[in-house]
């Protein structure tokens, strides 16, 4: 279990990509959703929430196999907050872009109350402060798609 807990956590190895490991796992997660579940709304919501309630859990089992809080490794949030972030959005090249961007963003900034968020317990914490910056993208893309892409 400890080999799957590692697989799932760290995003299916881009968490071990080096100086960037978040932006690796988010531009995973978008290439999947662009390329594997495109035009599907359907089947990227039910995987970004499978993946989402079992990242909790494989992000709980590494933080504590490492013993540190939060491990850069650990990746799977970022790319359930990423696919959050495009749930019912047109597949359209500038909107996954623009989502894309968006996500890295709020990621980053972590403006209030993702900040917060973080400090739940374990997986937790891990997650669900991704999945408020994808709460955050996913209503900026809207926003922009309607009034600057309407016909999308």
């Amino acid at each position: 279990m400890r080999a799957f807990h590692y697989f799932i956590a760290t995003g299916l190895g881009s968490g071990y990509t080096p100086g960037a490991p978040g932006t690796a796992g988010t531009i995973l997660a978008w290439l999947i959703a662009y390329f594997l579940l495109p035009q599907d709304p359907a089947l990227l919501i039910g995987v970004t929430l499978l993946i989402g309630a079992i990242g909790i859990w494989s992000a709980t089992m590494v933080e504590r196999d490492l013993g540190k809080h939060d491990p850069g490794m650990v990746v799977v949030d970022e790319m359930v907050g990423m696919w959050l972030g495009l749930w019912l959005v047109p597949h359209h090249l500038w909107l996954f872009l623009i989502a894309l961007g968006l996500f890295r963003l709020f990621d980053i900034w972590k403006p209030f109350p993702i900040n917060s968020i973080q400090k739940l317990p374990e997986g937790w914490g891990i997650m669900m402060d991704d999945v408020g910056a994808g709460i955050y993208t996913l209503l900026l893309v809207h926003l922009i798609r309607i009034f600057f892409f309407p016909g999308v």
